[in-house]
């Protein structure tokens, strides 16, 4: 039976709780300036989002307060559940922007490759914690874990969605590095992956729709096509270069505001806080993602057990694949792929997932001094 431990709730780390508000109230800030004048008209966006937050901060509690060790023992029956769901989208999800991502619930769109983060990190984790294994993992004890990344990650890329696949990557070789791997298993992985090559290239681009194959070309050279796939990385250059040192104030991009810049509230939002509180208010945002950043290790460090310790770097892994990866594609410096920048890009599901993982780490540290489980 799952118990909330209120007897904790004291003991939470308010400073990083603030971080996490500040950011999330600049992402809404920056929703309703990049979405005030659509269509002719005030746009509710940003009310939905600040919906979406206040349930964030419920699920957050939740995740928080339910001992992550109950929680973990949940792990498999979520990690299936999340596949049928995954599995389901491919067939009755609801299309839009070229993809089916979501399954629509009437009120609101579900988008279970969001959930699919969580539920590898709580599986992974289980899995790698209860490994105990003398030298790292060998060729066929790294198959399992592979394995089970391989089917929600495969599944993903059929909707498609790149981006959040490539994090869902990143989330498991973190962990399993973390775990270790023999010699023996590196040189199997680099021989297989050479002989299969080939083939897993041609799965890979055959599974990418034309425009997402058009923006990893582009990702090159995004003048070639000036007007086509490589107009939103160019418009969203102008964007955080005209914000100068200071920026232009707020519903002061000229940018977003005169819908030079598609996108600001979704993947581009990072370009329109840009253009709107310069190089200091950028200098601010990512010293409070470093500050929420460095808590995560810090938590990971100090973790009481192994699984407490894997939770936290999957979530740090997440974290900083959505940090690098979309203010890389808003410079320049990486393809856009679809990664939403976290808490602040506009969605429901991606929201409630950052905060449930941020709660995960609060789990972890509010229970690293306990005795006995």
């Amino acid at each position: 039976m799952v118990r909330l431990d209120r007897t904790r709730i004291g003991s939470l780390d308010w400073k990083v709780l603030v971080a996490i508000g500040v950011i999330v109230a600049a992402g809404v800030a920056t929703i309703y300036s990049a979405t005030t004048h659509q269509a002719g008209s005030p746009s509710t966006l940003y009310l939905k989002q600040l919906a979406w937050a206040g349930l964030g901060m419920a699920v957050f509690a939740i995740a928080a307060l339910v001992d992550y060790h109950t929680l973990a023992r949940y792990a498999w029956a979520g990690y299936a559940a999340v596949v049928v769901l995954l599995i389901g989208v491919l067939f009755i999800g609801r299309v839009g922007m070229g993809a089916r991502r979501w399954i629509s619930l009437g009120v609101f769109d579900v988008q279970p490759s969001e959930l699919a983060k969580l539920a590898l990190i709580l599986v992974l984790a289980r899995y790698c914690a209860e490994k105990h294994v003398r030298g790292g993992l060998g060729p066929v004890q790294l198959l399992a874990p592979l394995a089970v990344a391989a089917m929600p990650i495969w599944l993903i890329l059929k909707e498609p969605d790149l981006g959040t696949g490539l994090t869902m990557m990143a989330i498991a070789l973190c962990l399993i590095l973390l775990v270790g791997i023999r010699y023996q298993s590196i040189v199997f992985l680099g021989l297989s992956g050479l002989m299969l090559f080939p083939f897993f290239w041609h799965l890979f681009w055959n599974s990418l729709r034309g425009y997402q194959r058009n923006r990893l070309v582009t990702f090159v050279n995004p003048s070639s096509d000036p007007l086509g796939m490589g107009y939103h990385v160019i418009q969203s250059k102008i964007a955080i270069g005209s914000g100068g040192f200071w920026g232009k104030g707020f519903l002061g991009s000229t940018q977003s505001q005169l819908k030079f810049l598609p996108e600001g509230h979704t993947d581009f939002v990072f370009a329109v806080f840009a253009e709107e509180w310069g190089f200091v208010g950028v200098l601010v945002l990512l010293a409070l993602y470093g500050f929420v950043l460095f808590w995560i290790v810090e938590t990971a460090y100090k973790a009481k057990d192994r699984l407490g310790a894997f939770l936290a770097v999957g979530v740090a892994a997440m974290v900083v694949f959505s940090l690098v990866v979309n203010i890389g594609m808003t410079l320049g410096m990486m393809p856009v792929v679809g990664v939403p920048l976290l808490l602040m890009s506009y969605g429901g599901s991606s929201m409630l997932t950052a905060f449930a993982a941020l709660g995960l780490v609060m789990n972890v540290r509010l229970r690293r001094f306990m005795l006995f489980y």
